[in-house]
C-alpha cells in the first residue's frame, strides 16, 4: 500500500506543533538557566571584589574554575529531573539541547587551550576566554530565542553579544580590560542573558 505524503500545509503544521511543544517544555527549564546565571554572576562578583581588595593579585582568577565544576555537576542532575517530568524528547528538543551542548563543549575546549598556553609559555590569554564566552553564549541564546520565539532570550543574547563585540574590539586595539569597568559589564551581560530570561521563563511556567 502506498504511503500518503504530507502536503506542504501539513508539514508546516507538524513543524509548528513541534516548535510549540518545545517552547512549552523549555518554559520551566528557566531553573537551569538561573543556576548558570547566578553561578557566573556570583563568581564574577567574587573575582571582582578580591582583585580590587588584593590590588590585582591574579591568583584570584582561579575562582573562575568553580563555574565549570559546579555547573557541570548541577546541570545533568537538574536536566534528568526535568526529563522525568516531561517525558520523551522531540526532535526540536534535541536540536535545542545540542546547541547548548556544542556551546558548552567549545567553552571547555577554549579553557583547556588557555590553560595549556599559560603553563607552556607563561603567557596569559584568559582575556580571549572572556571574549569567546561573550560571543558563543549569546549567539547560542539568540538562536534558541529565535527557534522557540522567546523574546527575552533573543534580547538577552543581543545584549550579551554587544558586550562580547566590545570585548573583542578592546583586545584587538589593544585596550586593557580593566577590572573597574569590564567586570561590571560582564556581570550585566550575564544578568541580561541568563537571570532575567530565567525568571521570565519561570513566571510563564507558573501561568501555564
Amino acid at each position: 500500500m502506498e504511503e500518503r505524503k504530507l502536503t506542504e500545509k501539513e508539514s508546516l503544521e507538524v513543524i509548528t506543533s513541534m516548535i510549540a511543544r518545545t517552547k512549552e517544555r523549555y518554559i520551566g527549564d528557566g531553573r537551569i538557566m538561573l543556576m548558570w546565571g547566578y553561578l557566573v554572576t556570583l563568581v564574577a562578583i567574587a573575582v571582582w571584589v578580591m582583585l580590587v581588595a588584593s590590588r590585582g593579585q591574579n591568583s584570584w582568577n582561579y575562582l573562575w574554575f568553580a563555574i565549570p565544576v559546579i555547573g557541570g555537576i548541577a546541570t545533568p542532575i537538574m536536566a534528568r529531573r526535568e526529563q522525568r517530568k516531561k517525558g520523551v524528547k522531540t526532535f526540536s528538543d534535541k536540536i535545542t539541547s545540542r546547541l547548548w551542548t556544542i556551546a558548552g563543549l567549545s567553552e571547555f575546549l577554549a579553557m583547556i587551550v588557555c590553560v595549556c598556553i599559560q603553563f607552556s609559555t607563561g603567557i596569559s590569554c584568559w582575556s580571549a576566554m572572556l571574549a569567546y564566552t561573550l560571543i558563543a553564549m549569546p549567539v547560542t541564546e539568540i538562536a534558541q530565542g529565535l527557534f522557540i520565539d522567546e523574546k527575552s532570550l533573543t534580547a538577552g543574547g543581543i545584549i550579551g553579544l554587544a558586550v562580547g563585540i566590545v570585548t573583542v574590539c578592546c583586545i584587538a586595539a589593544p585596550i586593557p580590560l580593566g577590572v573597574d569597568w569590564f567586570m561590571p559589564m560582564f556581570i550585566i551581560a550575564f544578568a541580561a542573558m541568563m537571570i532575567i530570561p530565567g525568571h521570565i521563563l519561570n513566571r510563564k511556567a507558573t501561568k501555564e
